[in-house]
């Protein structure tokens, strides 16, 4: 489909369980603003993720407020969107259903638009360590193959939500006295409330953004705690595995995204390592690849 004349403004949208950017650009691709807002995940609530997105993009466009350009309008933009949780069918349904007017929208999952920035819409393989953890190749002949992304709790192991998980169980345990007191589960203690009852308010209110919030204590503690280097190898072998999943053969040129996936880099086996490559581009820019896919 070609690019429709009345389209002046191309909106790429990373839509990830922390946090949310976007970046408008004209359609020769020359950047015009970015902006950033909380958390979309859809697994946080469709709601809340539009209310996100839109947000995310007007302070995109309050930055372009200095050039002497249109106003930017659902109309006259073409919005690409990579979201967590768009590769469950309810929420993708519902998600598209709760468009709130955008004329000319094209979604897919953030892994997808993170991989096809990684490698600039060329194959190759990539693994995201944020909040979750999820695997994707983009292979020769154009099918994809994915790994992980079932979400958190009961997936996205090796991410820093279940990192953070993972240390508060540590300290529910150190405070039940069922395992001595430890640099993390003290660490843990320190971070929401002394007692058990701020531990288990804290528990009950805690989302997925705020286990991950924990997931630094980790590395903090590693040199002093035995439970959290083994926390952390348990994390590396977890990307190990994504990675052979979806590239058994190992031949794709293999990104990894993500502040824990960074973290973790140096780790990885060495087969792994000499398949590591620097990203060529951000998951926004994959964004603005989608709709270049869909205008082509």
């Amino acid at each position: 489909m070609k690019q429709p004349a009345d389209i002046f403004y191309l909106v790429g949208v990373d839509g990830g369980g922390s946090s949310t950017r976007a970046r408008i650009t004209r359609p020769d691709g020359s950047v015009l603003g970015e902006g950033k807002a909380g958390a979309s995940g859809l697994m946080q609530g469709i709601p809340q993720a539009w209310q996100h997105i839109q947000l995310a993009i007007e302070r995109a466009a309050q930055a372009m407020a200095a050039a002497d350009v249109p106003p930017l309008t659902p109309h006259n933009c073409a919005l690409a969107i990579g979201v967590a949780g768009f590769n469950n069918a309810q929420w993708r349904a519902a998600f598209l259903a709760a468009n709130p007017g955008y004329t000319q929208l094209v979604v897919d999952t953030d892994v997808f638009t993170a991989l096809l920035g990684a490698h600039q819409g060329q194959p190759g393989a990539l693994v995201i360590a944020g909040t979750g953890t999820v695997a994707q190749a983009l292979h020769a002949d154009g099918s994809r193959t994915t790994a992980g992304g079932w979400g958190f709790p009961s997936g996205d192991e090796g991410g820093g939500a279940v990192l953070g998980l993972r240390a508060v169980n540590l300290a529910q345990q150190a405070i039940d006295r069922r395992r001595a007191p430890s640099a993390l589960s003290r660490a843990v203690l320190q971070a929401v409330g002394p007692s058990a009852d701020d531990l288990l308010a804290w528990c009950c209110a805690a989302n997925q953004a705020d286990f991950a919030r924990l997931a630094p204590l980790v590395f903090d503690s590693e040199a002093h705690d035995p439970a959290a280097a083994l926390l952390l190898a348990d994390a590396v072998g977890t990307l190990e595995r994504l990675a052979l999943a979806v590239d058994p053969g190992g031949r794709l040129p293999l990104a990894l995204w993500g502040s824990i996936g960074q973290r973790l880099a140096p780790r990885l086996a060495p087969p792994l390592q000499a398949r590591l490559v620097l990203p060529q581009a951000d998951a926004l820019q994959g964004a603005i690849q989608l709709l270049s896919r869909q205008f082509a």
